[in-house]
């Protein structure tokens, strides 16, 4: 039984672990995989110190396998194959106007609570979702982020036959294209890095580099001249958010899926001129962890594709700073148990 600290200064500890107490409504994990998520790197890279009680067992993109129940769980039993959903609502705020997984008092688990980077993980039983006991667990650790793909999807109003283009190609931009495609959309990505755009192809999804390429002059081709019904920013750039009011079409929607944690300018003539929408996006909902779960289960997305890498947990600090000098992989997992 071991867990990985991150401890501040891009650095990791790998140490052994005594399995905590299992408090009432709580059940006991044994995780198989954890995913690393950008938001991860970005603790890594020291940008979440303040809010990360360190040391600190990070991570939250997990599958696993229920080891033990707390007091007060029922409709679960030990062996169950589950994915979390790493939110913890707190008090109700009048603000939140009842939406609680973006709530005011919302606790982050893995960020403001300990992770999934361990063998063994106590989380509250209402966070679990099921996972097909013929579901790989690999693929099962890609529920979390695939749920966000399905959340921005549906935030986005898209139909059938509609246009789609998706600022930025990495992990979230590559599965909001594979939700919007299996919804009948017809999908663009502009993204700079070529073995990302390569990958794009080999996934059957048309892919553009908005450096030499014209983006605006590429949206025009692909859409007839008609522009696109819907833009996702996910980019996370000045560029993509100077691009994407120039993407869209007459009441089109643009929806903000990136975190730009700095404000950046904003072309707001465009918003009156064409009377475009701007719909913002964060995390998930109930809704979408079941969508994502039945997705993956389906084998109609060809989710192994996206996993880079497969690692032991005691090699965290190499799978970081391979991440750090290759930025152009996807999903890159740690395997918490053997």
């Amino acid at each position: 039984m071991k867990a990985a600290y991150y401890s501040g200064n891009q650095q990791f500890e790998v140490k052994p672990m005594r399995p905590e107490p299992i408090p009432a409504g709580m059940v006991r994990l044994k995780v198989a995989y954890c995913g690393v998520c950008g938001t991860d790197v970005h603790i890594y890279h020291g940008k979440m110190d303040q809010r990360v009680q360190m040391p600190q067992v990070i991570g939250h993109e997990v599958s696993a396998e229920i080891a033990e129940l707390g007091e007060g769980v029922s409709g679960w039993q030990v062996g169950d194959r589950v994915a979390v959903r790493p939110l913890q609502p707190g008090a109700n705020d009048p603000s939140d106007n009842g939406q609680q997984h973006i709530g005011k008092n919302l606790k982050f688990i893995g960020i403001d609570t300990p992770g999934g980077m361990q063998t063994y993980w106590n989380v509250p039983a209402y966070t679990l979702h099921r996972l097909p006991a013929t579901m790989p667990l690999q693929l099962g650790a890609l529920t979390e982020p695939l749920a966000v793909a399905c959340h921005d999807v549906r935030l986005s109003r898209l139909q059938p036959g509609e246009h789609v283009v998706i600022i930025g190609g990495g992990p979230i931009g590559v599965l909001i294209a594979l939700v919007a495609r299996h919804k009948g959309a017809h999908v663009l990505i502009s993204e700079p890095n070529a073995t990302r755009l390569a990958l794009c192809r080999q996934l059957d999804l048309p892919a553009v580099n908005p450096v030499t390429t014209d983006l605006v002059n590429a949206v025009e081709t692909f859409t007839n001249g008609a522009m696109a019904d819907v833009v996702f920013e996910v980019s996370g750039v000045a560029a993509g958010v100077a691009v994407m009011t120039q993407l869209a079409r007459a009441r089109g929607r643009i929806v903000m899926v990136a975190i730009h944690s700095e404000p950046k300018p904003v072309d707001l003539f465009r918003f009156f001129w064409r009377e475009l929408q701007l719909i913002g996006t964060r995390v998930y909902e109930p809704e979408d962890f079941d969508e994502a779960i039945r997705l993956a289960a389906s084998g109609e997305l060809p989710l192994g594709q996206l996993i880079t890498q497969i690692s032991p947990l005691e090699d965290i600090q190499a799978v970081f700073e391979t991440i750090d000098n290759n930025p152009a992989g996807m999903k890159y997992l740690l395997q918490c148990t053997t």
